[in-house]
Order: structure tokens, then C-alpha cells, then sequence
């Protein structure tokens, strides 16, 4: 998405509907509310540098 911003409000709009999903007035201030900060979180996540050395783990084992 370079070069655009992305309009949470929209976006929760459109996958209430693509989901079928019943998004009452009074809780949709707070659902985009949560999705600005998921949006934050993942922005910091996917800035984060990691060197081309980094190999993705075919196992995950605790």
C-alpha cells in the first residue's frame, strides 16, 4: 500500500460487510479504534530490519 492511507473506518466497513457481519452503531468507534492500534503494532512489526542471513524455521518446536 505505498502511497496510500489506508481508511481503517472504511476497511472495518467493508469486511463487516464481506463478512456478513451485523456492526452495531454504538460498537464501531471501537473497532476501528482497536484496528488504528493493531494497525501501529503491525507498523512497528514490519519496520524491524532483519539481515537477508535469516532463514524462516521449517518447525516450530517449543
Amino acid at each position: 500500500m505505498e502511497g496510500k492511507e489506508l481508511n481503517v473506518g472504511e476497511y472495518v466497513d467493508l469486511m463487516a460487510l464481506l463478512l456478513d457481519l451485523q456492526l452495531k452503531d454504538e460498537f464501531r468507534g471501537g473497532v476501528v479504534a482497536n484496528f488504528e492500534r493493531i494497525m501501529a503494532i503491525a507498523q512497528v512489526v514490519n519496520e524491524f530490519p532483519l539481515p537477508e542471513t535469516i532463514e524462516a524455521a521449517s518447525v516450530f518446536e517449543p
